[in-house]
């Protein structure tokens, strides 16, 4: 779900005098552009997942199989992370996002085929992740071109909304469609929407000068990452973004399983939590306040899950959901800490990788959590995975964000600039 999910600079705090309102974004012709092609891969993505889950639970009734059928595409975002992303920040972004898209739907196009065996299957969610992750560098690397620095936060967090309602509705439309279609029939329909959104980007964005001067590649990519990963505290920073996100993910992972009759139920649930949360925290609070809120989030992100244990009524189950949804918004401080620390020509890349590397320990929560629900049951599992998320975040409490101490080793890196 989480999705889930930078500037060129920290973004001022959203006040009355220099947050841009979403109506005022929208009105940008290329942002509009960005933003509905964005909303179209979600929807398809969503979909997609729901859809490969549901048959893959359906043939095999494994829990991992099915957790990893869900988010396995994650997995080779890092491969794009570690190999190809400096293309976020070459010279023609918005023909490389055209043909991500392009290449995008050429791999939702294969699930369509009736009677493809799973290992063709997966072999076709991970192509799909590898050209993923570098539409997602590519598409932030843009953002930060057509946005003012003022209005990069409002920006994010109207995208992270509408990945929440998003898949709100992809989950609640793929329950409803798997009633007249067969899971296919719901690729198909991902597939369309993956090439619409090809077709609106190419018609609304405009090309850019991106600010890299070297030709993009896997050497340019290595040496950008290697600065990036070079100091401690941007390291403990993305290892916030990362890891209690990623394993809570995989308790999502695990609700075809646990309960596979109100599995849409708790999705949308968690979706919905999302969108309230990237609401508040997006539009309501201020740079300092999203700041001390960020370790707080952490926790409310994994602690409902601990009810699992009991495993709880329905309605009582989708409120823990929807109450640890809220906590994803804890990415839009990370972030915005992240990119002060990140000049200008690789802001497209460390964007990227930020990304990629949250979408890949999602995939590995939902392994984790599939592992473990194959020996403990889902809803041990869920909890245990929460627990170990909540574990991870007191641990690193006063890394980069916490909110507890202003994230000293975050002041050293900003020092040593990416």
């Amino acid at each position: 779900m989480p999705s889930s999910t930078s500037a060129p600079d920290a973004a001022p705090a959203p006040d009355s005098s220099t947050t841009t309102a979403y109506r005022d974004l929208l009105r940008t012709g290329e942002f509009a552009g960005l933003y509905a092609g964005f909303t179209l891969t979600a929807a398809a993505t969503t979909l997609a997942g729901f859809a490969l889950g549901t048959l893959v639970g359906g043939q095999t009734r494994s829990p991992f199989l099915t957790a990893v059928s869900m988010y396995g595409a994650t997995f080779a975002t890092v491969l794009g992370a570690l190999t190809l992303m400096s293309v976020a920040d070459g010279k023609r972004p918005r023909r490389t996002l055209v043909v991500l898209h392009v290449l995008s739907f050429a791999g939702v196009a294969v699930q369509v085929v009736p009677g493809l065996p799973l290992p063709v299957r997966f072999a076709a969610l991970l192509v799909l992740g590898f050209f993923q992750s570098l539409g997602t560098g590519t598409r932030l690397g843009l953002l930060a071109e057509v946005v003012p620095a003022s209005a990069y936060v409002p920006a994010r967090s109207l995208m992270n909304i509408t990945a929440g309602g998003t898949a709100i509705l992809g989950y609640a439309a793929g329950a409803v469609l798997l009633r007249f279609l067969s899971p296919q029939g719901v690729f198909l329909v991902a597939a369309a929407l993956t090439a619409l959104a090809s077709a609106v980007v190419a018609a609304t964005v405009r090309e850019h000068s991106i600010r890299l001067t070297r030709r993009p590649g896997l050497r340019q990519t290595w040496t950008a990452n290697a600065a990036l990963f070079a100091d401690p505290g941007r390291r403990r920073l993305l290892l916030n973004l990362w890891v209690p996100n990623g394993l809570i993910v995989g308790c999502e992972a695990l609700f075809i399983s646990y309960d596979p009759d109100h599995a849409g139920t708790f999705l949308a649930a968690g979706a919905a939590g999302m969108l309230l949360g990237d609401l508040a925290v997006g539009r309501l609070l201020t740079a300092e306040r999203r700041r001390r809120c960020a370790f707080a989030l952490r926790l409310l992100l994994a602690v409902p899950y601990l009810l699992f244990v009991a495993e709880p009524p329905v309605l009582l189950a989708a409120a823990a959901v929807f109450v640890a949804g809220a906590g994803f918004a804890a990415t839009l401080p990370l972030q915005e800490r992240l990119l002060d620390l990140t000049p200008d020509p690789v802001r497209g890349q460390v964007q990227g990788v930020e990304s990629a590397g949250r979408m890949t320990w999602q995939g590995i929560g939902a392994a984790i959590a599939g592992g473990a629900a194959e020996y403990l049951g889902p809803g041990l599992a869920i909890t245990a995975v929460a627990a170990v998320s909540v574990a991870v975040t007191l641990v690193f409490a006063d890394a980069g964000g916490s909110g507890r101490n202003g994230g000293g080793g975050v002041r050293q890196a900003k020092s040593q600039r990416v």
